[in-house]
């Protein structure tokens, strides 16, 4: 889905990043065109069958893509027996981004981060303004504890019957959680990391469950089930992922909230569903109200993605394309 035809991938590769672990990246477009890197959701997601390629005009920009470190082509994959979660943060995955964008040979990249992604790229942002010509993020996200608590525990106030099975998985999984007493996340990322795979296993399908309930408000289907939660080691992976970073509200102190000054200067279109119950549009306003110059549009009936929601995306890198253009005409 896109306003483009999908650009075949030329290029790619597996690019070391340090501690044993191997970053999938792939490349497509113009070769001379204005860099535009995109962040996917998750954490844990993947750049999938490559439909963001379909958002970029292929005769305007080289887009750019990486599965972040331990999930899709990169290696190792968090699944691994004996994987280091600590070797998987926020600031270790900007990182990996600051070594791609070095690897290309990218002086400035447009930053394309949708759901999770749009964590990472506030957070890139943040760290390294100097490199980022502009930010489009659409399912606005920022991952601190307030919109960990809401994903996880308040929402539930909407799907209590979901709600209850996950959190009743986790009271009888043996790992010592009683609700009201303790985090969910927390629980969830104990089973992940469970010595047994069947208690893993049972954890991720219990998790996708949950996720599945609440994403799916404003578009009217699930957005993960299907073929994608069929295959175990794609299901184990998110499920680890998610929980380790949202147990730990993304490793981010202080949140991006905190920091917004640091963007001043930089243009930015935010794009958000108004019935997005599992990232409530108070989260964009705040990161809209705490970054002057930047454009929020708001979708009124769509929630966490939809059709008008990627329509607007599309619109939105194109107005940067063009606004890069005079400033750097070629």
């Amino acid at each position: 889905m896109g306003l483009f035809e999908k650009a075949a991938v030329r290029d790619s590769g597996m690019l070391p990043v340090g501690g044993g672990h191997e970053v999938y990246w792939e490349e497509s477009g113009n070769p001379n065109g204005i860099p535009a890197v995109y962040l996917h959701g998750g954490p844990g997601g993947s750049l999938g069958k490559g439909s963001y390629r379909a958002k970029f005009d292929p005769d305007r920009f080289r887009i750019i893509g990486l599965d972040q470190r331990g999930c899709g082509r990169s290696t190792p994959h968090v699944t691994t027996p004996g994987y280091d979660l600590g070797e998987n943060t926020t600031g270790l995955l900007i990182d990996d981004l600051e070594t791609l964008r070095e690897h290309l040979r990218v002086e400035r990249w447009l930053v394309n981060g949708v759901s999770w992604g749009s964590t990472l790229a506030l957070a890139y942002a943040q760290a390294h303004p100097q490199r980022v010509s502009g930010v489009v993020l659409m399912a606005v996200t920022t991952t601190d504890r307030f919109q960990v608590e809401w994903i996880t525990e308040t929402v539930g106030a909407i799907y209590p019957e979901a709600w209850d099975r996950a959190a009743g998985h986790a009271e009888q999984a043996g790992v010592g959680y009683r609700r009201g007493e303790e985090r969910l996340v927390e629980a969830y990322a104990r089973l992940m990391t469970d010595a047994d795979p069947a208690v893993r296993d049972a954890a991720s399908l219990a998790w996708m469950d949950w996720e599945d309930s609440h994403v799916s408000i404003g578009s009217g289907t699930t957005t993960h089930s299907g073929g994608a939660w069929e295959d175990a080691h794609h299901r184990q992976g998110f499920a680890t992922l998610v929980t380790h970073y949202w147990a730990h509200d993304a490793f981010l102190d202080p949140p991006v909230l905190e920091r917004m000054e640091r963007l001043e200067g930089i243009p930015a279109t935010l794009i958000h569903g108004r019935r997005d119950v599992s990232g409530p549009a108070v989260v964009a306003w705040d990161v809209h109200r705490g970054w002057p110059g930047s454009e929020l549009i708001v979708v009124e009936d769509e929630g966490h993605g939809g059709p008008a929601m990627v329509d607007a995306w599309c619109r939105a890198i194109s107005r940067h394309a063009d606004r890069l253009e005079r400033e750097h005409p070629r």
